[in-house]
């Protein structure tokens, strides 16, 4: 196969998806994970059948016969296109109320011709100006788009739109969901919407209220059970140990080595009560399961009054039975055993979660849901009189923490504040709250305030679009091919205040990053939102993803040759350059699209990696040193101004404890080779701080980082040692082998061979092969 040959995806990901579904749809044992592989089953069985038959090219942007780019195809993991689009399917409440309020036929195309008529556009143009809707699918924003542009004169531009989406109407949803308009003060997001909260504690009260059931009936049917079988037990041993006796003299010597009087008629009865027991109480279990000590109490009282003694077996059972029980709880009837039970009925008594989750739930009710809530200090006050009765809680109850957090994760502030939190805790989080940001900053400069809403929730809905699978160096849909925002976009009042807005959140967005997550790569969802506000800022260079080792093409887009030469620039010849051997001037000397026999961007990282086989792990090193080339977006994040907020040394710092866990984590981890990886990630992020400091801080940080590793377990010193000794020759000037030996290592992540790190753990440490 030549290099002009395209590259085309395997149904083999696909059938092995599908067989994992049908797996676990067919032996799981909670009902509604069974449902949800049925559902994804359903799913990659549609794609499948769409390969098979050629109505799906998988691994092109438009995977999906007969749809253009513009329409948002359902996504599988991996990328895979289903062959549905995501804004059809069966008629949505909102379609269904407008079909019941004027008579229309139940179908799309009727709706469509409905919303271009006088009432529609009027009902169209109502949602507009209330801004009381919501965005599902970007197609929802067509209709509002027609009519925007109407209503601004620009005839010609609402025609261009109906013109493309004539050929979908009857499959499409066109129009948003009603739902209340919302109203954030600028700068602030939300990680949950209160619908989000509302479902979560919905799901509390519903487990919730099952496992209440069950201790309530441990608490009053089965311990008070367990607590007379054990005296009865009890009035047998040698040192007859029975009720009233003192906790320190529980400890029975032997049993059933004397029978009071009635004791068997007793032990009788007391085997009656539990078979009726059994069979009107059946929420718990544990007196069913052979190996606990009720459930050894009974057999043993079984087989002495069936077979009038008990084996050596049985009564050492039984001693170990008894002698547990009165050691862990007294004997029953004395003042510690009473306390006991006294201490776990006031804990039954207590306000359960579930009844308090319901609580929390009546208390959202008022406000919006698909927006966050402003003051959780006031939905997570104690309970009133009111609720005290109606919901049969003790009046000044407070919130416990695991559904306080449940609520304060929908809180409405600032980004920093979130963080600062603890409710954005990880870059991937922050990914997911930057389209929020990032339409504020794409509607800020619109007048219409009409309009401006309309960009940001299309903008939201946009960004919720999920990835394609692309070979080929195919590129995802992007906001500008969607025709309604095609035809939007002159109207827009000053790009110059638009481009102003998107970089100040660049920068912004790369000093939380900096500051908050210095030992995580740019996740790919970030570095999406990053392009998108790029392209919006007009700069000439964008942000790079991580690449999939596994599907790599051996090539790389222009972009990264772009972000590379951006790097060498901001590098110059600093510790980072010195560390990892990079060859400035043949970076900078790339083309982004060199002629015939001049080298590329993708030449020159073969090269650095030592021209590797290519295989998973070959690739993975290739794609390790584009990374260290582009320095995975930090330099370009630096030349737009980003900074740490508590200084370089300080971010140094922490991206180094982020290596210190991961390699910490290895011996109880089952995928080391995975987490040597992510360590050397993180790695590669404090040699990049680091770099930024004057070289009096960089040996002062280093001494330090030392430090830390010294304090640590002997297996981290181990591993991490070499690597420290490598940076430290590199501070000093002087570089560093090419190739892995013990003393002085340059930490890379992929290797062809086993790593280093790993040569010297323990055999049982040893990594597992890489995986496809």
């Amino acid at each position: 196969m030549d290099d002009t040959t395209p590259v085309r995806a395997n149904p083999g990901y696909a059938a092995d998806r599908l067989a994992r579904a049908l797996a676990t749809a067919a032996t799981h044992g909670d009902p509604a994970v069974r449902q949800a592989a049925e559902r994804r089953a359903a799913s990659w069985r549609r794609v499948l059948d769409g390969m098979a038959r050629g109505l799906l090219s998988i691994g092109s942007r438009t995977p999906v016969r007969g749809m253009p780019a513009w329409v948002t195809p359902v996504v599988s993991h991996g990328g895979f296109a289903t062959g549905e689009a995501a804004a059809g399917g069966p008629l949505r409440p909102q379609e269904r109320a407008l079909i019941d309020r004027h008579g229309l036929k139940a179908d799309r195309a009727a709706l469509y011709a409905h919303h271009l008529t006088e009432a529609g556009l009027a009902h169209l143009s109502a949602l507009l100006d209330s801004g009381a809707y919501e965005i599902d699918e970007p197609e929802q924003a067509a209709l509002l788009t027609v009519t925007w542009l109407l209503r601004a004169g620009d005839t010609a531009g609402a025609l261009r739109v109906l013109g493309e989406l004539d050929p979908f109407a009857a499959t499409l949803c066109l129009t948003p969901r009603p739902a209340p308009a919302r109203n954030l003060p600028e700068g602030s997001v939300f990680r949950w919407s209160v619908e989000d909260v509302r479902h979560s504690l919905a799901d509390v009260t519903a487990k919730g209220a099952h496992r209440v059931t069950v201790q309530g009936e441990a608490l009053t049917v089965w311990n008070p059970f367990a607590d007379r079988l054990l005296t009865h037990w009890l009035e047998t041993t040698a040192e007859a140990g029975g009720p009233g006796a003192e906790d320190a003299g529980a400890g029975a010597t032997e049993v059933d080595v004397r029978r009071p009087d009635g004791w068997t008629e007793r032990g009788a009865a007391l085997l009656d009560e539990y078979e009726r027991l059994a069979v009107e109480h059946t929420l718990c279990t544990k007196h069913r399961r052979p190996n606990e000590n009720l459930a050894i109490l009974l057999a043993a009282l079984r087989e002495a009054l069936t077979e009038g003694g008990l084996g050596a077996r049985r009564r050492g059972l039984l001693r170990h039975a008894v002698v547990s029980m009165t050691a862990k709880r007294g004997v029953p009837g004395s003042p510690g055993h009473a306390a006991l039970r006294a201490d776990q009925a006031a804990q039954a008594a207590r306000p359960a979660h579930d009844v308090l989750a319901a609580l929390l739930g009546e208390r959202l009710t008022p406000l919006p849901g698909n927006s966050g809530v402003p003051d959780t200090e006031a939905v997570l006050v104690p309970t009133s009189p009111e609720e005290a009765r109606s919901f049969t809680v003790p009046e000044g109850a407070s919130i416990p923490g695991p559904l306080r957090a449940r609520v304060e994760r929908a809180v409405i502030a600032p980004l920093d504040a979130l963080v600062e939190r603890g409710i954005v805790p990880s870059a991937e989080v922050l990914a997911s709250l930057v389209p929020a940001l990032a339409a504020e900053a794409e509607a800020s400069a619109i007048g219409d305030p009409t309009l401006s809403r309309l960009v940001a929730a299309h903008h939201r809905a946009f960004a919720a679009r999920r990835s394609l699978l692309l070979l080929n160096l195919e590129s995802q849909v992007r906001r500008s091919e969607l025709p309604w925002v095609r035809e939007s976009t002159p109207h827009h009042d000053s790009a110059g205040t638009r481009r102003t807005a998107a970089r100040t959140l660049i920068t912004r967005l790369g000093d939380t990053v900096l500051t908050r997550f210095p030992g995580t790569i740019t996740p790919n969802p970030l570095v999406s939102e990053l392009n998108g506000l790029a392209r919006t800022a007009g700069l000439e260079f964008g942000f790079v993803e991580e690449l999939a080792s596994d599907i790599f093409m051996g090539t790389f887009s222009p972009k990264f040759t772009r972000v590379a030469r951006v790097a060498a620039e901001v590098l110059g010849d600093d510790l980072y350059t010195r560390y990892y051997g990079i060859d400035r001037t043949r970076v900078l000397a790339l083309e982004e699209r060199p002629g015939r026999g001049r080298p590329t961007f993708a030449d020159l990282c073969r090269e650095r990696a030592g021209n590797p086989p290519g295989t998973v792990a070959g690739n993975g090193m290739v794609i390790e040193q584009a990374q260290i080339l582009t320095t995975h977006n930090l330099a370009a994040l630096t030349l737009l101004g980003s900074r740490p907020a508590d200084g370089w040394a300080e971010a140094a710092l922490r991206a180094h404890l982020t290596t210190v866990r991961l390699v910490g984590a290895l011996p109880r981890v089952r995928d080391a080779l995975a987490h040597v990886k992510n360590a050397a990630f993180a790695w590669r992020q404090t040699v990049f701080l680091l770099s930024r400091c004057p070289l009096a801080e960089q040996r002062e940080v280093l001494d330090r980082m030392e430090e830390s590793s010294a304090g640590r377990p002997h297996h981290v010193r181990e591993r991490l040692e070499p690597a420290l000794r490598g940076l430290r020759a590199a501070v000093e000037g002087r570089s560093l082998p090419d190739h892995d030996e013990e003393e002085v290592v340059r930490f890379l992540g992929w290797t062809a061979r086993r790593h280093w790190m790993l040569r010297i753990a323990p055999q049982a440490l040893l990594p597992h092969p890489y995986r496809l």
